[in-house]
């Protein structure tokens, strides 16, 4: 049963988690997917407004809201929960984590697919928004807060706004990485700014050099009137 998998997935991936009655009563995420499956299965079977009532009781019973219609494989786990809006046409593959706040949302009014698809084993941080019907690859990790408007071929993470590149994580790590990023993230903008730094303090240095060679104590007392041009 695709619940029973849902509450395994927590022990998996949250340290806190002590015993299967505190996961069915005190993890709203744990809860909202209850709610979900449920839901899901009315939507199959037709009874849309039956679907959407008990999706609605969700959102406030847990602070989750799952449109019925969405596709979410096995083994999915919503961590803290509060705030996760996922829409109609969204499609999740298995072992997908959520954070709080993380919306996968439309871009468009049309009636056909206009939310994302995610693939296997992906992970999203707290408050990102993926937007639009992009495709997010198996394991794929987006950080917290980043707005992901176009599509992340596997094993790529991204962060920011909107979301750029930051690694290539093809070689899958041998632990779960909380909230989507590990601590040995090489941020290339953050490498930019330092390259800039070390050459501004190398010219510095330079500078200095060829200071004491004119021996200028202090070019900042210079006055310009002072300074004489001999004409030839």
């Amino acid at each position: 049963m695709k619940f029973i998998e849902d509450i395994q997935s927590v022990f998996d991936r949250d340290p806190a988690a002590r015993n299967t009655f505190e996961i069915i009563t005190c993890y709203s995420g744990v809860q909202a997917m209850l709610f979900y499956r449920l839901a899901h299965r009315l939507w199959l079977l037709k009874l849309k407004w039956l679907a959407r009532f008990i999706s609605m009781l969700a959102r406030w019973f847990t602070g989750v809201e799952i449109h019925p219609g969405a596709i979410i494989g096995r083994r999915f786990f919503i961590d803290h929960g509060m705030g996760v809006v996922i829409g109609e046409t969204a499609e999740i593959g298995n072992d997908c984590t959520l954070y709080h706040g993380v919306t996968l949302g439309g871009t468009t009014w049309n009636k056909g697919k206009r939310h994302p698809t995610l693939g296997n084993n992906v992970v999203i941080g707290a408050g990102a928004k993926i937007l639009g019907p992009i495709i997010l690859g198996d394991d794929v990790r987006v950080g917290s807060n980043s707005v992901v408007v176009k599509s992340v071929d596997n094993g790529k993470t991204v962060v920011g706004v909107p979301a750029r590149l930051l690694k290539d994580s093809n070689v899958k790590t041998d632990h779960f990485e909380s909230y989507a990023i590990g601590g040995d993230i090489d941020d290339p903008t953050v490498k930019a700014i330092n390259s800039i730094l070390t050459h501004i303090h190398d010219m510095d240095k330079q500078l200095n050099i060829v200071s004491n060679k004119l021996d200028i104590k202090d070019q900042a007392d210079i006055d310009v009137d002072d300074l004489e041009i001999e004409s030839k």
